[in-house]
């Protein structure tokens, strides 16, 4: 089974090819533009590099949320567009889980974070041991205090990975079992994604095109702005 992935749930895109646990083609940007500039011509050269049209494929791969709110849109109305003419299934995969499934390779708990600004983090707790992921807790929107004491009770290598990471280079820099995952490795990218729905797939986790819909730990902030307001008004009254 093919499976094209995606990825643009923050500043990078990416896509990637899987088939029987081998990514066969990937690529990644990270370039400034907006992913709808970006993403379907990635698409177009991951699918050429690996010598595929869109009808090769048998299922198709989004992080569908935590994260930016335009970029998983943009995600997401991509993957549907390539699903829907031939009612290809569709796989939601959690931004958080395909950070640590870019490290199923590393014995260790993954600390997967996503900046949520305010001093929050998207966040989820992994354990990986001999390559299989087990998550630890729910994806949440929390304090960042509140994971460093979290992860004070956890023994054993810690590795915190995601677009977050930079915001624990003091918790790292005062705790010998605990590292910020390398360059390479850090950041969200398809080929997680598709490591994910792979293992997904073969649970029968699967959803139409029309189902597939984006996941939100927090309201958009032009929402909350507007609850706030109307909140002040009710107030006033």
């Amino acid at each position: 089974m093919k499976i094209l992935a995606l990825d643009c749930s923050a500043g990078p895109a990416s896509a990637a090819v899987i088939e029987e646990g081998e990514i066969i083609a990937s690529s990644y940007a990270n370039v400034k533009l907006t992913h709808s500039q970006t993403l379907l011509p990635m698409v177009e050269s991951t699918l050429r590099s690996a010598m595929l049209g869109v009808s090769d494929i048998d299922a198709f791969a989004v992080n569908y949320g935590p994260g930016s709110f335009t970029g998983i849109r943009i995600g997401i109305s991509v993957v549907k567009g390539l699903a829907a003419p031939e009612y290809k299934p569709c796989i939601e995969v959690s931004t958080l889980m395909s950070i640590a499934c870019g490290l199923r390779n590393t014995d260790c708990t993954v600390c997967a974070v996503m900046d949520a600004r305010c001093n929050q983090v998207y966040n989820a707790l992994f354990s990986i041991e001999n390559g299989a992921v087990t998550r630890l807790c729910d994806d949440r929107a929390v304090m960042i205090d509140e994971v460093t004491k979290e992860l004070a009770n956890i023994g054993g290598k810690i590795i915190v990975a995601g677009d977050g990471a930079g915001l624990f280079e003091e918790y790292v820099k005062n705790n010998p079992d605990a590292f910020i995952a390398a360059e390479p490795l850090r950041y969200q990218n398809a080929c997680g994604v598709a490591v994910a729905a792979e293992e997904k797939l073969k649970k029968g986790e699967t959803v139409s095109a029309d189902r597939l819909r984006p996941f939100y730990l927090r309201l958009p902030q032009a929402e909350r702005e507007l609850k706030a307001k109307s909140l002040k008004g009710d107030k006033k009254l």
